[in-house]
């Protein structure tokens, strides 16, 4: 599906899903604004990437989206250098695990800060201009734990439950706008840093790393198979598509069964 002539700006996209919907929404067209924290000439390098693997324009915007104001500044950097923001990716996202009782304060704050309130100060600085145009696609990525809870992971669970609802919200306020506001909700999701987990686990048992793939991804995923970064780019693609317009204010799970049980 061609994106050609859009302008996207995905949150938390110097690495990981993030990277992996910027590259996918530059191979169907759309100028990328790449956004997140990492060492500069790495990400210079990811940027550099993205324009000569797929043709477009790419900027980096380094905005703390925890702070309203740079992310009023990097939505007007982008529509300085880049015309508009048609397309809001947030993706921008922490985790930590302790039981609620023990759970660190400082903690919490962050991650409600990083994982919902960073979603709202995305939408409230991307919506004028989106409203103004008559053209916008919102994508929140949420997480199954938007739907469903686990143990040890409170603040986690209640930011991505958080983005679920305010989804639905931005969804309702805007739904005669050629506007629309969904959650995509992965479940495991094979990045890096889970590679690294499931290595580590492969040392400290002596098994196999497709043993320990299999067993980590299985707690919790029917398919007993990890969703791919790619596999959540291809979906907000789709939902970017004219084709999608009367998707909105839902939440679609890439999750292998998980929250089917």
């Amino acid at each position: 599906m061609s994106l050609k002539g859009k302008v996207a700006f995905v949150t938390g996209s110097t690495s990981g899903i993030g990277l992996a919907i910027a590259r996918q929404m530059a191979k169907a067209g759309a100028d990328i604004t790449i956004n997140g924290f990492g060492e500069a000439t790495a990400i210079e390098a990811e940027r550099q990437a993205i324009e000569k693997d797929f043709g477009v324009r790419c900027v980096f915007a380094e905005a703390d989206v925890t702070k309203p104001e740079a992310m009023d500044a990097a939505i007007r950097l982008v529509e300085g250098q880049l015309g508009a923001v048609d397309i809001l990716v947030n993706n921008a996202g922490i985790q930590y695990v302790a039981a609620a009782q023990d759970f660190p304060v400082e903690k919490w704050s962050k991650i409600i800060d990083i994982n919902l309130s960073g979603v709202f100060y995305g939408i409230r600085a991307a919506l004028p201009g989106m409203q103004k145009r008559g053209f916008g696609r919102i994508i929140n990525i949420a997480s199954a734990h938007g739907l469903v809870a686990s143990v040890h992971k409170a603040a986690y669970v209640a930011a991505k439950h958080g983005v679920v609802g305010l989804t639905k919200v931005v969804a309702l306020e805007n739904a005669r706008e050629n506007i629309t506001c969904n959650a995509i909700c992965p479940g495991w999701v094979l990045t890096p840093l889970v590679q690294k987990q499931i290595d580590d686990r492969a040392a400290a048992s002596g098994k196999s790393v497709e043993e320990e793939t299999v067993a980590l991804v299985s707690e919790k995923q029917p398919n007993a198979r990890f969703a791919k970064p790619e596999e959540i780019g291809a979906l907000a693609v789709f939902l970017c598509s004219e084709e999608a317009r009367g998707i909105t204010g839902t939440s679609q799970v890439i999750d292998g069964g998980w929250t089917a049980q």
